[in-house]
């Protein structure tokens, strides 16, 4: 009797030859008009599902599947499924980022075009049997400066295309080395504050972090040119509506043009209906070509978990050789957590990176920790989520090259890691190890100094004059803003002059904490990263 093959779902449309690509190999279901009732009753009997963004896969609903080995989302985001719940099951999640990165540059463009030459509102005008040519001229992007804030793979596009029109572009990314700016001809801004007084017109193209969400608000808009017209085709939350409105009503901004919002969907807003506003209903992945790619890649890739083969756009679960896997899994976690720590105490840019391998290790193929540390370096600076998968591939289109140094030989660990971040004439450097048979890993040394300490969600450091009371400064200020120590270490200069002190605490550090003992006599850098 022949083995059944695995069955597969295909809960939302995709394109004729995704499905028929499953087909060749699963017992494929077309689901398109199966209730969430239905969906809770059934999603035990498929070995992988496919969905787009209507269908929340929640932590609940992943237990319920009990035969899952992929969830694959049709697009680039995969806000709709629980990803912890799903790794935690060992089910792999998969999605198509780069599909829709083409259609996103194409629309910023064409709103871009629509605001300055006023074609919604002359479209309506003349419909409504208005011949009014005087009215709606508008203006032209040639010769003008078009700033791009995010440098990644969407924000490249849209630059590219610009320059067709010849504009000037400068752009803004921390995260894309000077050399890719080169290669593109386009402007490296070093601050958001220099692109803001160069741009005529502004794009935004950021992920939604913590970090972002209200990146253009009052201050920023206040740092913009008059006249400056603002375009966001990227992430609702990124920009401040009320201070673009007042920003609208002032005159400080001529034009936007959005496309997405804060809140979704969204019909009713005293931004609507302005005639310097343009908006529409979150098209930008929304061309028949984009949707059709999505269909195509994600399918492809539910295909290839579910055959052992090579899964390129796993967003949780890495492809890589078991063997490898077992040696050095261990140091996966310490090499994301060093990489984020180092990007958390530099200024911010980059211009390369190094990592150095030490004992044991070195005696294995350590690209997987290379890609490990670019994880960490690069989590919450790109518009798709990092992953062991794709991290080589974001950092390759940022023109960020990671050099990897190993030694078998280490003096003071059995294993040491150490990742090296230069920018601008400066360098950070941290190292770590694993301790223990559940390879705990522990911070051994950063700025120069060596310490031994457990790495935990919340770290600070802070570099000071080596002198008494210093710590017991901290620890008065730290305590009167509620902020608890759960763990210390110093490192100190031979000389006696300087000491860093690296903390742990149980919650994030507040910006104005950190101020507040940086503005005390002694104290040279401080700074909190959140692992």
């Amino acid at each position: 009797m022949a083995e059944a093959k695995p069955k597969v779902l295909v809960k939302e449309k995709i394109a004729d030859s995704g499905v028929e690509l499953l087909r060749a190999d699963f017992d494929v279901e077309l689901g398109l008009e199966m209730t969430d009732d239905d969906l809770d009753d059934r999603i035990g009997e498929f070995d992988g599902i496919v969905i787009r963004s209507a269908t929340k896969l929640t932590a609940d609903l992943i237990a319920r599947g009990s035969r899952l080995k992929v969830i694959g989302r049709a697009g680039t985001g995969v806000d709709n499924v629980d990803v912890n719940a799903a790794t935690k099951r060992g089910i792999v999640v998969v999605n198509a980022p780069e599909s829709n990165s083409v259609a996103a540059a194409e629309h910023t463009l064409a709103l871009a075009l629509a605001l300055c030459r006023n074609v919604p509102q002359a479209h309506s005008s003349l419909v409504g049997g208005d011949w009014a040519r005087s009215r709606f001229a508008g203006n032209e992007l040639y010769g003008k400066t078009l700033g791009v804030i995010g440098f990644g793979r969407i924000g490249q596009l849209v630059a590219h295309r610009a320059q067709a029109f010849a504009m000037e572009v400068v752009a803004f990314d921390k995260f894309v080395a000077a050399e890719r700016f080169r290669e593109l001809g386009v402007e490296r801004a070093e601050t958001t504050e220099h692109l803001y007084a160069n741009a005529d017109l502004v794009t935004i193209h950021l992920p939604k972090t913590p970090d972002t969400v209200n990146w253009i608000d009052a201050e920023a808009i206040a740092k913009m040119k008059d006249g400056v017209r603002i375009v966001n085709c990227a992430r609702g939350e990124l920009v401040d509506l009320e201070a673009l409105q007042a920003g609208l009503d002032s005159g400080k901004v001529a034009g936007a043009a959005l496309d997405v919002f804060p809140e979704e969907p969204l019909t009713d807003h005293p931004l609507f209906g302005r005639d310097n506003v343009v908006v529409t209903p979150h098209l930008g992945a929304a061309t028949a070509e984009a949707q059709d790619r999505a269909g195509t890649i994600t399918a492809d890739q539910v295909r290839r978990a579910l055959t052992g083969g090579v899964v390129t756009n796993a967003v949780n679960i890495a492809a890589v050789r078991p063997e490898e896997m077992e040696a050095l899994a261990p140091f996966v976690p310490l090499c994301e957590k060093l990489g984020r720590l180092a990007q958390g105490l530099g200024n911010g840019s980059i211009d390369r990176i190094s990592a150095e391998f030490r004992g044991r290790i070195a005696e294995h193929d350590t690209r997987l920790l290379g890609i490990a540390v670019l994880v960490g370096i690069l989590s919450g600076h790109t518009e798709e989520q990092v992953n062991l998968v794709n991290a080589p591939a974001l950092a390759e289109e940022r023109g960020i090259e990671l050099t990897e140094l190993k030694d078998t030989v280490s003096d003071e660990f059995t294993e040491l890691v150490m990742v090296r971040i230069e920018s601008g004439g400066e360098a950070v450097e941290v190292a770590g190890t694993a301790v223990g048979p559940r390879n705990l890993p522990h911070l051994v040394r950063v700025w120069g100094e060596s310490f031994y300490m457990p790495f935990a969600d919340h770290l600070v450091v802070f570099r000071y004059k080596d002198q008494p009371g210093m710590i017991g400064r901290i620890g008065t200020i730290f305590g009167q803003h509620g902020v608890n120590i759960a763990s210390a270490a110093v490192g100190a200069e031979e000389s006696g002059d300087q000491a860093v002190l690296a903390l742990t605490t149980d919650a994030p550090v507040p910006e104005g904490v950190l101020e507040e003992i940086m503005r005390l006599e002694g104290f040279h850098t401080g700074r909190a990263v959140d692992l």
